[in-house]
């Protein structure tokens, strides 16, 4: 079970790059709306891709998916969005921040099969209606957004949600309903503030068949050569896809004894968290 790879640019060079070396998928990011307030004060990536940048990008793209994630539903603006996105050549619209089921029902059935729709679950509110939405289908896959979801609960590290109990929970109910999914995103292997190892052996532990490739795996804010970043992408993708090989022959008990070892890491990160909040 090889993870799919999802790689956030706009740059047709570095999707081009990123497909080349495995990427799965290639995603702009037009989300924008509340994302600021949402996640003050945190190192997080905040992008404005645009319909333009769909169109710049999607010549490149040969083997892998285009996905597109767009603003939160919106009555008014959403469905000029969603025609423009899906006309530039989008070949999977991502919604995010929903909180009711209504939400995902007018974006399912105004997307209409024209493209493929995947669900970014991260409020504790839909969490409180996925049954339904589960319920309704629809649409094609679902990914726990972490960063968003932990702060939600208003929780201290996003890495919580894989100790507390609510990943698991969630994940045994998309396997209920069949629902190809995914959560998070990995660092480079060997690096990231909980091992990348992990995580990655937290998806196989439950069943995750999607994953992001976060900032730190190749961050071309600060890689700008292009001759580097492919060079940063052959050697971590090859770090990857060779612990990847390692996993087809993973056990039980070593995923069991993975999340004992991330449930240690994760405490350990939360506590460090605390003591700076308090500082």
């Amino acid at each position: 079970m090889a993870l799919k790879l999802m790689y956030i640019t706009n740059n047709p060079e570095v999707a081009e790059i990123a497909q080349n070396y495995g990427v799965d998928r290639i995603w702009i990011d037009m989300e924008y709306k509340g994302k600021d307030e949402r996640q003050k004060g945190l190192d997080t990536v905040k992008n404005h891709h645009t319909v333009q940048d769909i169109r710049n990008v999607r010549p490149v793209i040969k083997e892998s998916e285009l996905l597109v994630r767009i603003n939160p539903w919106d009555d008014d603006h959403s469905p000029n969005e969603i025609d423009s996105v899906i006309e530039a050549g989008a070949d999977m619209i991502m919604l995010p921040m929903w909180k009711t089921v209504a939400e995902v029902d007018k974006f399912t059935k105004f997307v209409n099969g024209r493209v493929k729709t995947t669900l970014l679950l991260e409020t504790k509110e839909a969490v409180q209606c996925l049954d339904d939405v589960l319920s309704n289908g629809g649409f094609d896959e679902i990914h726990i957004g972490l960063n968003d979801l932990h702060l939600s609960y208003g929780l201290d590290f996003m890495f919580e949600l894989l100790t507390n109990g609510i990943v698991d929970e969630l994940c045994s109910k998309f396997k209920e309903f069949n629902v190809p999914y995914g959560f998070g995103g990995i660092a480079r292997i060997g690096e990231g503030a909980v091992p990348a190892e992990e995580i990655i052996m937290e998806h196989y532990r439950l069943g995750s068949t999607r994953v992001i490739l976060s900032r730190s795996f190749c961050n071309c804010s600060k890689i700008t050569d292009i001759d580097e970043i492919e060079d940063t992408f052959r050697i971590n993708m090859d770090k990857l896809n060779s612990f990847e090989k390692k996993m087809e022959k993973v056990t039980y008990e070593e995923l069991k004894r993975n999340h004992y070892e991330l449930d240690q890491n994760v405490e350990s990160v939360v506590q460090k968290i605390r003591v700076n909040k308090r500082r």
